[in-house]
């Protein structure tokens, strides 16, 4: 299993895994995924790392019909500033390929803002560790096992 499944586990959560075929053109990965499974995508949640000026990276959960607002997210870590991290070093620091970053098992622990949308629904799904695998959990419990905290970090549109 993924770090992410053995972290769930050694933490004992209450979560179903949902496994689904994978294409590798689909346009957006968390789309697929509300779709193939059957779920709103309002409910499926994609992660996203962020960078300060500083080099600082932090985690941003947000659903995957929406869209990270980087001012909003940078005030939710206290920083001035973030953009989008390099899709390398997000690699690096998290141990997963894009497309099936989960903030669940990173080889680092990092900062992270879990959108507020997410206490809406009675369990979100986050990618499990890699694609065509999500994992669905309580979102205080996902918010519990990474320290992180709930902020408004989308856009309004």
């Amino acid at each position: 299993m993924t770090p992410a499944v053995n972290l769930a586990k050694k933490l004992k959560l209450t979560y179903q895994i949902h496994e689904y075929e994978h294409d590798p053109n689909a346009q957006s990965y968390g789309e697929e995924a509300a779709d193939k499974l059957g779920v709103k995508p309002q409910q499926v949640f994609k992660t996203l790392v962020v960078s300060d000026d500083n080099g600082k990276l932090a985690v941003a959960v947000v659903p995957v019909c929406g869209k990270l607002n980087l001012k909003k997210t940078a005030k939710a870590i206290g920083s001035k500033k973030v953009q989008m991290a390099d899709p390398k070093l997000v690699e690096r620091s998290t141990g997963y390929v894009l497309g099936g970053v989960s903030p669940l098992g990173q080889k680092k622990r990092l900062v992270t803002v879990i959108d507020e949308t997410a206490k809406a629904h009675s369990t979100i799904y986050v990618s499990a560790g890699k694609r065509g695998l999500e994992i669905e959990l309580p979102a205080e419990q996902l918010a519990t096992a990474l320290a992180a905290k709930f902020a408004d970090i989308m856009d309004t549109d």
